[in-house]
């Protein structure tokens, strides 16, 4: 009978210290969150601020307006993700403890309960006893003393999935707090970018959103078939067809190359036709080079317009430039890829047809030069803009 509350001691003091540890962390996770409600709080009104600017006239002090209240948002959310990693971290380090005390618990429970078992076979050690009393008492509390190793054994399970999951949701946060430092990063370059560029003239900035309007409008009227064609005959894949405009030219503040793929007036994403393994530098997001750029991921089977190594300046789609800069004012979707040569301003075809050579004058008197390829094999176009033939 000693023996057997001897045996229970360990037990019991394994619930208390794990009672106790998770006693613990309710009371941690009591006074913690309020400083994530303060920054949920923070975070919606700078959202209704950011909101309420953008519906207000588009002034260069309005655009920068913005970016403040973008980059003070992107800090508070980077605050809010920095402040659940360590809530979760405190949990992790609560778990870890329990998982040891659980763990160490259910080892030397489970050791005693079998040397208990070994010594104390239901009928033997009933039969042979001198007394049946502590006997038929020994027996109750070892099945007890089971049937808790049992319901210890489920908690240790338990325990073990959820560390699991919250050392998953620990990643995650990890990787969303990184992502939110790029942001922050970007939107801190592209006020830089504006003001260097405008030098903080509103003129100036308006004759910027008046250009990329009018170069946003030409480009959707020449791929709905509106602008001004003339045949020039068939020609091969890889043939020169035209050269990138260098500098500034019409609605463009400097040289690339629009390479656009259309089927029926509707645009696709370059990358599904172009061919990947060309040397290339990412410059479409705050800086050449800075992880924050669109994707360059071609995937095709066709030869690039122009040779490596490629600029690359702007992605197809939601683009960085549209997400972070005054060009989302224009328009929310690019439709083709904005490209350059570092070696030569060539611009070839990419696949053979019959090449059409055009331009679009826009409302505010710039015509903008084009030339089309209808391919062969397809029903494919492919447009190379800001160019000369």
């Amino acid at each position: 009978m000693k023996a057997i509350k001897k045996a229970l001691i360990p037990f019991c003091l394994a619930i208390v210290l794990i009672f106790v540890q998770f006693s613990g962390g309710v009371i941690q996770a009591q006074t913690e969150p309020e400083k994530l409600q303060q920054l949920n709080i923070q975070i919606e009104e700078y959202q209704l601020e950011i909101n309420k600017l953008r519906a207000q006239a588009n002034t260069l002090s309005n655009q920068i307006a913005q970016y403040n209240a973008q980059i003070t948002l992107t800090t508070l959310k980077i605050s809010q993700t920095e402040e659940k990693i360590i809530l979760l971290g405190g949990r992790i380090s609560q778990l870890e403890v329990s998982l040891t005390s659980l763990t160490n618990a259910f080892i030397n429970r489970a050791t005693k309960t079998y040397k208990m078992s070994r010594i104390s076979e239901p009928f033997l050690f009933l039969a042979v006893s001198p007394d049946l009393e502590k006997a038929t008492s020994s027996f109750y509390y070892l099945k007890k003393i089971q049937e808790a190793d049992r319901d210890l054994l489920i908690r240790l399970e338990n325990t073990q999935l959820e560390y699991k999951d919250e050392k998953s949701d620990q990643e995650e946060l990890q990787k969303e707090l990184e992502l939110q430092k790029l942001v922050l990063n970007s939107q801190k370059s592209a006020k830089a970018s504006l003001l260097v560029e405008t030098k903080n003239d509103e003129r100036k900035y308006q004759d910027l959103l008046a250009a990329a309007k009018a170069e946003f409008e030409a480009i959707q009227a020449i791929i709905a078939g509106k602008g001004d064609e003339q045949v020039v005959g068939p020609v091969s894949q890889g043939s020169r067809i035209a050269s990138i405009i260098q500098g500034p030219s019409c609605n463009s503040s400097g040289g690339h190359l629009h390479f656009i793929v259309s089927q029926n007036g509707v645009t696709g994403n370059p990358f599904n036709f172009l061919k990947s393994g060309v040397d290339y530098e990412n410059c479409s997001g705050s800086s050449c080079g800075s992880g924050d750029g669109d994707a360059f991921n071609p995937g095709g089977a066709w030869d690039w317009p122009i040779v490596p190594q490629i600029k690359y300046t702007q992605g197809y789609g939601s683009t960085w430039a549209v997400r972070n800069t005054w060009v989302g004012r224009i328009y929310n979707f690019h439709n083709g890829i904005d490209i350059d040569s570092r070696s030569t301003s060539e611009v070839r075809a990419v696949r053979s047809g019959t090449l059409y050579q055009g331009s679009y004058t826009g409302y505010n008197g710039c015509r903008l030069r084009y030339v089309r390829v209808d391919h062969d094999d397809s029903d494919l176009d492919t447009f190379y803009l800001h160019i000369n033939y």
